[in-house]
């Protein structure tokens, strides 16, 4: 029931009071007497009625009123609200009255009425499409609950405001004005929600605009569907083109064991094409054995390995299954097929490939022999011309200087290239096996010797070139059968009596003193000068210094490869660092303190830093001690090495009385690098 206050006095005053007092919609409140003349008549009108009354606005002031029945027509709208609050409305009096009439003639239409509205706005509240009008003034006059939803803004906040004020960007007081409907536009609400809106204009049945109307619909869940939709077919189309590309045989089927894809290697393999397998059973392509599909959509559990044979060829395959679960619902499975046959060729040829490199193949070249020195370019001359002649070699340096790195090289340098080259370490195998890994043996030549015998060493290197690492730990008696080989050029497998010719390049190395071990008896004479045609000495880093900035460049590289580094070299300070130690491991512990150093360096660094540098410390004997006394006495140390050389050559050519030849021959170095030296040091007393 709404609330009404009189204010006035004039005619149809008493009739209306009568027809509001028996109102079911309207109650009068108050009513206001301005008129003092008409105030006992008014009063006892009121008293009959109930009614309060008044003589002033501020008398019947209440915020709960309605609207005003103005009697004076001089009442304006802004002195009203000050008393009655924004929601109050001023009504004419003629209007009242008008209104009563109807309003008293079709009171008994309101129930009926009510009813119809009320299912009108649960209709409206209960659509998932949300609803707006507006009136001519354009205010909000509908906003049903999807509206509230879709904007943020609540109903009781809205109807009676500028529709401007509840959607900025609303379009309906355009729509209105031209009077032209717009169906399904595209409009984003200030909260961000996208919705697609039809406005249709209000117009009376004799052309006049009354207002405005729009329905809207959020489309935002809509849009992310059609991304994801979108998506989906993208990664689907990927996935396709992925397994119609594969190598492998692929083969799918739905939860029923209907096949559902395949791909052209599956057609290879087995010889069915889609037309023969998509929508027929999984069992279709087995030749023998049973259907791994089935028993993977039957357990929903892969299955790895399992033996088949498939097809019309029935080849024999190896098959992986795997179900496909989507949200804890079975799909189908997938299964990848394997040709045992194929795979046994490959396990094969990668086991031969494997035996070549472990045994045939020389890896290194002249050109990775890094060096600048004098020593060391010697040391890589002498290789060089060994490698063109067929003599065998003898390479003797400290352990870690390169000796197999050279052996290597010569062989790439000879006109055996092409051939293969055999590396055995002569202190890695026991005296026992020694001889039969050099020279075979024949069937039953011992206990567990394979049938038909085997071929040595020496045999496989035929053609070729064989390197003998750490030739001074062989024992004299296999010493014997070694020179026999290099005599007679030939060689007798173990339990055979039969000889058979070779034709092998050999190349020795060690990092022992033959000499002493002559000396000692521990070393055949003959069989060492059989070996030493060919002498090549191999400087020790100590004594080439200038080359480890050369060195650890190459190093730093090949360490990059090995540890996924992206090191670029060694500082000055480092490189001072490295050129003061002595080096007793040789190029192999340079090698071992540039990876140690790497290791320990942060991802950004790009340079080996003094910091990172980790020598041993090594204690010096009393006589270094006392050879270094105070800082100003210490010379530059390739200064004190060729010092120390020039004396041991002078002292040795005095004891031999000048013979370079024995000179040589005492020093373990060949009479070329003799020479070498004593010009270097300008020893000419001895000519």
């Amino acid at each position: 029931m709404q609330k009404a206050v009189i204010y006035g006095t004039g005619e149809h005053l008493e009739p209306l009071v009568h027809l509001l007092s028996s109102s079911r919609v309207i109650q009068i409140s108050a009513i206001i007497i301005v008129k003092p003349s008409a105030s006992e008549g008014l009063k006892r009108l009121a008293a009959q009625f109930s009614i309060p009354f008044a003589d002033s606005l501020e008398g019947a002031a209440d915020p709960a009123v309605d609207f005003l029945i103005d009697f004076t027509s001089r009442l304006t709208l802004e002195t009203a609200r000050v008393h009655f609050g924004k929601r109050v409305s001023i009504i004419p009096s003629s209007i009242a009255w008008q209104f009563s009439q109807a309003l008293s003639a079709s009171e008994h239409y309101i129930p009926s009425y009510r009813s119809k509205l009320h299912k009108i706005n649960t209709i409206l509240d209960s659509t998932h499409d949300g609803m707006i009008a507006i009136n001519e003034n354009l205010s909000v006059t509908l906003f049903n609950k999807s509206a509230e939803k879709m904007t943020g803004s609540k109903k009781e906040d809205v109807i009676g405001h500028p529709v401007q004020e509840v959607i900025p960007n609303s379009q309906l007081p355009r729509v209105m004005s031209d009077g032209k409907e717009e169906i399904n536009q595209e409009q984003i609400l200030d909260n961000g929600t996208k919705i697609i809106t039809t406005r249709i204009p209000i117009i009376d049945e004799f052309g006049n605009k009354m207002g405005a109307f729009a329905v809207f619909k959020d489309i935002t869940e809509m849009i992310d569907l059609a991304e994801e939709v979108t998506n989906l077919k993208s990664i689907q189309s990927m996935l396709h083109a992925i397994i119609q590309s594969s190598e492998e045989a692929i083969s799918v089927v739905d939860e029923e064991g209907k096949g559902l894809m395949i791909n052209p290697a599956y057609t290879k393999l087995t010889g069915f094409t889609s037309e023969k397998v998509i929508g027929k059973p999984a069992t279709i392509d087995i030749s023998e054995g049973e259907s791994i599909h089935m028993q993977v959509l039957k357990t929903r559990k892969p299955v790895r390995g399992a033996r088949l044979k498939v097809g019309p060829q029935r080849r024999d395959v190896v098959v992986n299954v795997a179900p496909i679960i989507v949200d804890g619902v079975l799909k189908g499975s997938v299964g990848v097929i394997h040709d045992v046959s194929e795979i046994k060729s490959l396990t094969e040829e990668l086991s031969r490939a494997r035996q070549i490199i472990r045994t045939l193949e020389a890896k290194y070249s002249f050109e990775d022999i890094k060096g600048e020195s004098e020593e060391m370019k010697f040391a890589v001359e002498q290789a060089r011309l060994a490698a063109s002649t067929p003599a065998t070699v003898l390479l003797r340096g400290e352990s870690g200087t390169g000796k197999e790195l050279f052996a290597h090289a010569i062989h790439n340098g000879s006109s055996r290239k092409y051939n293969k080259f055999i590396r055995v370490n002569c202190a890695a195998i026991s005296e026992s096996l020694l001889e039969s890994e050099l020279f075979g043996y024949e069937e039953g030549a011992f206990s567990g010797a394979l049938r038909g015998g085997k071929r040595g060493l020496f045999e496989e290197a035929n053609g070729g070139s064989i390197f003998l690492d750490e030739i001074g730990e062989l024992a004299p008696a296999m010493q014997a059968k070694l020179l026999r080989v290099l005599q007679e050029k030939e060689i007798r497998r173990v339990g055979g009596t039969k000889s058979i010719p070779i034709n092998v390049r050999v190349i020795a190395a060690t990092n022992i003193n033959l000499e002493r071990k002559i000396g000692e008896g521990a070393f055949r004479e003959d069989l060492y000068y059989r070996l030493n045609r060919m002498p090549i000495y191999i400087p020790p880093l100590r004594a080439r210094k200038q080359d480890i900035r050369l060195l650890a460049r190459h190093l730093i590289h090949k360490l990059n490869q090995d540890y996924g580094k992206n090191i670029e070299e060694i500082t000055v300070q480092a490189e001072a660092i490295l050129k003061q130690y002595e080096w007793p491991g040789n190029v192999r512990e340079l090698e071992n303190v540039l990876g140690r150093a790497m290791i320990h360096m942060d991802p950004h660094e790009q340079s080996i830093g003094s910091s990172h540098i980790d020598l041993p410390s090594l204690e010096k004997t009393e006589e270094q001690k006392l050879r270094i006394t105070e800082a100003e006495d210490i010379k530059p140390l390739a200064l004190q090495i060729e010092k120390v050389e020039k004396e041991i050559l002078e002292t040795t050519l005095a004891a031999v009385q000048g013979n370079k030849t024995k000179c040589a021959k005492a020093l373990g170095i060949s009479l070329r690098s003799l020479y070498y030296k004593l010009e270097k040091y300008g020893i000419s007393q001895y000519e």
